[in-house]
């Protein structure tokens, strides 16, 4: 019988939430794998975690919130990948850089359990997978066009 490494989501950080954290760490809070941080990184040039010796990333608090709001902005609220970077270089070029998103009042704090998932969350999940095998299938074509 094999045994499965518990999902990211399953731990809890190790650390307080005033330290700086590992790519591992930011990824738990986040809810994604951490080469999605990594790919974030290099898209995003407003993320900036220290880098130490080897390349091993550090992310301050500064960092974590703006993380978050690139993942709501891309999960939640159903932007591109393309519209986010227009909207944080708009705000970084105007002096307003904004890092983390209001929280409407009753509305409990990203990764607490006890946070309703809104079903337009779930629909808009398929939707985006649905697109996502669209894009796949597009590939594969393009593919085969170029081999032809």
């Amino acid at each position: 019988m094999t045994r499965s490494a518990p999902h990211l989501r399953d731990r809890q950080p190790l650390r307080s939430p005033d330290a700086m954290c590992t790519i591992g760490d930011a990824a738990l809070a986040l809810g994604v794998e951490p080469h999605v941080l990594r790919f974030w990184e290099s898209r995003f040039s407003q993320i900036t975690p220290v880098k130490r010796a080897g390349g091993r990333r550090y992310y301050r608090q500064q960092d974590l919130d703006l993380l978050h709001r690139i993942r709501s902005l891309l999960y939640e609220e159903g932007y591109t990948i393309k519209g986010v970077q227009r909207l944080l270089d708009e705000e970084t070029a105007s002096g307003r850089l904004v890092t983390s998103l209001p929280r409407p009042v009753g509305m409990a704090a990203a990764g607490d359990p006890a946070a309703e998932v809104p079903a337009d969350a779930e629909r808009r999940d398929d939707i985006v997978a649905t697109l996502e095998d669209l894009r796949e299938a597009l590939a594969q074509l393009r593919e085969a066009l170029q081999v032809s």
